[in-house]
């Protein structure tokens, strides 16, 4: 090729780049300007819902399981006006009743907070030693723009921190936010790629750290786009009392089935463990941690129990 050719293809090439920067860089400004409007017509803020804090089931005999809920304003109950309606609530009534044991609830989610803001919550947490923690977190990240590779790390340090110590760990999944109303196309689409993206990452990163993963990929799905006023809440992006009630009732089976695990362990080994109760119940497979993962992000409600290098899939049958 000559000198005068290798000129003329430099020029294109130098063209074509600047043109594809240009057009990334309009892409980017759209995304970010369509983010800023929607984060004006959700209105959020910093307001805490009512403390739902305390000990469930003190008339239940047996020592309290101690759980605290770590993450985001999923896990706080944002927009809730009743105690008794925000996850902390619904986890402390339903896990007390599923174990028939009191329980023991502390909360140290916030809203707005993204992954890494989990080392702060786990430094206040384990000051208790609890049993149990949950852990929902992910939407943050994916608004704010933060590498699904990153925010994955940052949870898969925050899972083996609060395992090193002893505590059991449940992960509900970044739910996919492809379908909030707020969220204008084509932010939609985008928020709908990075939020099954930081899922399937999250769920790797939870089961090589030895937590338990509960996928909430479907949380804001179908049953979220085709009952708006039902399953959101006034600002038609966190859930109502019954999209948290739906939540929290997929957490539930893998919240009690991390604490018999341990009980059985404890007396016969870990080969014992059945990796949650309600087994007759659900349909189980066995998969590659790396396909569980993928599988979990794609199906809301799915329960992955790490076995090694294998996982214990289970799909959870909507009642």
């Amino acid at each position: 090729m000559s000198t005068q050719s290798l000129s003329r293809n430099a020029t294109r090439a130098a063209a074509y780049a600047g043109g594809v920067s240009a057009m990334s860089a309009g892409i980017y400004g759209l995304l970010l300007a369509e983010s800023l409007l929607a984060r004006k017509k959700i209105g959020m803020t910093c307001e805490r819902p009512p403390s739902a804090d305390g000990l469930f089931g003190a008339d239940m005999a047996g020592r309290p399981v101690s759980i605290i809920m770590l993450g985001d304003s999923a896990a706080v109950g944002y927009g809730m006006s009743s105690a008794d309606d925000t996850p902390p609530g619904m986890v402390g009534w339903g896990l007390a009743h599923v174990l028939d044991r009191p329980v023991q609830v502390t909360t140290f989610a916030e809203v707005g907070a993204r992954t890494a803001d989990l080392t702060a919550q786990i430094d206040k947490g384990l000051i208790g030693e609890p049993d149990i923690a949950l852990i929902i977190v992910g939407a943050n990240d994916v608004t704010h723009r933060i590498l699904p590779a990153e925010s994955a790390r940052q949870l898969s340090q925050a899972v083996h921190r609060l395992r090193e110590a002893g505590c059991e760990v449940v992960v509900g999944t970044c739910p996919d936010l492809g379908t909030v109303q707020p969220l204008p196309q084509p932010l939609r689409f985008i928020a709908r790629v990075w939020s099954r993206r930081l899922a399937r990452r999250q769920a790797l990163a939870t089961l090589h750290a030895g937590g338990r993963v509960v996928s909430l990929a479907d949380l804001l799905g179908e049953s979220f786009a085709t009952n708006v006023d039902i399953m959101f809440g006034a600002d038609r992006f966190h859930p109502s009392r019954t999209g948290y009630a739906n939540m929290i009732s997929m957490v539930i089976p893998a919240l009690a089935g991390a604490i018999r695990d341990e009980q059985i362990a404890a007396v016969y080994g870990d080969q014992f463990a059945t990796g949650g109760p309600g087994a007759t119940d659900d349909d189980a497979d066995r998969l590659s941690i790396s396909d569980a993962a993928q599988e979990a992000s794609q199906h809301g409600g799915t329960e992955i129990v790490g076995r090694g290098r294998w996982a214990v899939i289970k799909r959870r049958r909507k009642r």
